[in-house]
């Protein structure tokens, strides 16, 4: 993943596609390439680093080519390298392509190839899509017009995973095919020449007038036209939109905020981590090499972190201990350290950092290899500094992440902490094979169940207008709910400044009790069936003392006082923080706004903690 951008005119096409990557940095990205079309030939420039380095390459300045495609790359394949960069091609250079995305399938699609002859010279999952779309058309016997759509069709149909795809080809000079599938498209149109990219505010600055691609779409552009087909190859119509947006809300594709759209990016957040780890065989996460003997022999894991990501451990504590039946605990980087852990070879210590560089962190990680444990990191940033220290390093592929109240990172690192203990139950057959089978299940349909829960928010919207002005809420839950409870409260506090405090709903009689009075709010969060009951008798406590209570639950439950009953979609409970968290972002993001605050830069905090 990261930024898409491509150009088919009459102008030179190579400084159009920098300044359109330059446009994107702030997406963040670890490497970039252009291709352009160069007296029939195409022609690479790529190299690890920043955009403005492919200006210090040698023949960037003599490209004269007028049709191109450009791309600047968040690692999930490969470590950041020229070879692992965007564009890549096919062995006889005949296909370009960038891709934004994850094949799922790529190991097999690449084993199929190279039966068939074909070279790789990168670590991606993307260098299959050229030489497989060469395949096709070398297979192809009908010499057409349609000859390279056909490959390119019979390519897609090939692909799992999620992909937005620019294709130059020799074959074809005076013409691009672009194709998309769970990863955002969008093309430009102007007067005699045409725009791609990824999002909107790489190519705002020449057209205002976009094509807004939908699933399964496949274009084929030239100078003078666009043509739109299904994955059928039957041409479709499609209605140009006029974007009247100014460059800050471009960068945050019409959303007020980047919390905001980082919030409604987590299903295709999730939808990248999961990646290829999860089909109908066993459970795949590239660079981990346990074995059952190792697993076996672990007397203890340690979850540590700090903050949002601390909470991400909590949240999948229980999923852990019960399907691989190894104690776990959780606990806080800037704590760990101090208290003269108990460590030895026999423990496994797992550490988390969304920018990879929390020094609390990886001081922590730090002392547990001087006691001779394992250790493992889990980041959003490939070759961040924790991940260099650790001695295994795996990866959720949220995409940057600008707000500093981190949303679709949490949610993705739970996802990723819960594939993690279930590869590891897989390989300790200590539960019955279905209880891993229907969690798998379960963490697939997450994407399309947090699309259900963010399709009406209003609910959430008019309770946080009733309640912006208190100064103190409480959270309540039990087990996985009383984990994102903690969540929810942290962001309440990180982005509103309104004091909260979370309890398991258990602990309220036991002294919490007596700051609840008339009109105080709180948020109960009750996702377990076998929980219910009890959780509603905690609810029930605070009703009758007069608090307004916002309830999030999956289960029908009555009314009984509940000022209001948020219904999210059920999943297995030990996975339910990554959606009943959903609502808890939004809330707090809603009186953030109500209050009129900066909700991407709270005060005082900062989105990368590189201090103790």
């Amino acid at each position: 993943m990261c930024g898409i951008v491509g150009y088919i005119g009459n102008k030179k096409a190579s400084p159009i596609l920098i300044n359109g990557l330059l446009r994107l940095e702030y997406r963040g990205y670890d490497s970039a390439g252009i291709a352009t079309m160069e007296n029939d030939k195409i022609k690479l420039m790529k190299n690890k680093g920043r955009v403005n380095n492919l200006y210090k390459l040698d023949g960037i300045d003599s490209l004269v080519g007028t049709i191109g495609i450009a791309h600047t790359r968040w690692a999930t394949h490969g470590k950041p390298s020229k070879e692992n960069s965007h564009p890549h091609v096919d062995n006889s250079n005949s296909f370009a392509v960038v891709h934004n995305g994850i094949i799922e399938n790529y190991h097999e699609l690449k084993n199929f190839l190279v039966e068939k002859g074909y070279k790789f010279v990168s670590a991606t999952d993307t260098e299959v899509i050229p030489n497989l779309i060469h395949y096709y058309f070398m297979q192809d016997k009908i010499d057409d017009n349609k000859k390279i759509l056909r490959a390119v069709k019979n390519t897609c149909s090939d692909l799992k995973g999620s992909y937005a795809i620019e294709i130059l080809s020799v074959y074809n000079k005076d013409k691009m095919i672009v194709v998309r599938k769970d990863s955002p498209l969008v093309i430009g149109k102007g007067n005699g020449e045409n725009y791609i990219s990824s999002d909107i505010p790489a190519i705002l600055s020449y057209t205002k007038d976009f094509y807004l691609l939908d699933d399964n779409e496949i274009v084929e552009l030239s100078r003078n036209d666009v043509k739109f087909y299904n994955q059928d190859l039957k041409e479709i119509q499609k209605a140009i939109k006029s974007i009247e947006w100014n460059a800050l809300s471009a960068e945050k594709d019409g959303y007020e905020d980047f919390m905001l759209k980082e919030i409604y990016e987590q299903p295709r957040a999730i939808r990248e981590t999961i990646g290829a780890k999860l089909d109908n065989g066993t459970i795949e996460i590239e660079d981990l090499d346990f074995s059952k003997d190792y697993l076996k022999d672990i007397n203890k894991i340690y979850i540590v972190a700090c903050g949002t990501a601390m909470h991400a451990g909590l949240a999948s504590k229980y999923t852990f201990e019960k399907i691989c039946k190894i104690p776990i605990e959780v606990d806080i980087a800037s704590e760990f350290r101090y208290r003269d852990p108990l460590i030895d070879e026999k423990t496994l210590c797992i550490y988390i950092s969304q920018s990879g560089e929390t020094a609390d962190t990886i001081a922590a990680l730090k002392l547990a290899k001087t006691k001779g444990a394992k250790t493992l990191a889990i980041s959003n940033v490939i070759g961040s500094s924790i991940t260099r220290e650790a001695d295994y390093s795996i990866y959720t592929h949220a995409g940057p992440e600008i707000a500093v109240a981190s949303t679709k990172a949490y949610t993705s690192q739970v996802v990723l902490l819960n594939i993690l203990a279930m590869y590891f139950a897989e390989k300790l057959e200590r539960v019955e094979k279905d209880i891993i089978k229907n969690l798998k299940s379960d963490i697939l349909n997450l994407p399309s169940k947090i699309e259900e829960t963010l399709k009406d928010t209003n609910q959430i919207y008019e309770f946080a207008k009733k309640v912006y002005k208190e100064k103190d809420m409480f959270f309540l839950g039990r087990g996985t709910d009383y984990a994102v409870s903690l969540e929810g409260s942290l962001k309440l506090k990180e982005i509103s400044y309104i004091h909260s405090e979370a309890y398991a709903s258990g602990e309220l009689k036991h002294g919490p009790i007596a700051l609840i009075e008339n009109g105080v709010t709180v948020i109960a969060t009750m996702t377990n069936k076998k929980l219910l009951e009890k959780s509603i008798s905690n609810v029930q406590e605070v009703v009758t003392r007069g608090a307004k209570v916002l309830a999030v639950t999956s289960e029908d439950i009555k009314n009984d006082g509940i000022s209001e009953i948020i219904k999210i979609p059920k999943t297995n409970p030990l996975i339910s923080p990554i959606l009943s968290v959903i609502p808890m972002q939004l809330f707090s993001y809603y009186i953030s706004k109500e209050k009129g605050l900066d909700v991407d830069k709270p005060r005082n905090l900062a989105k990368s903690v590189t201090v103790e």
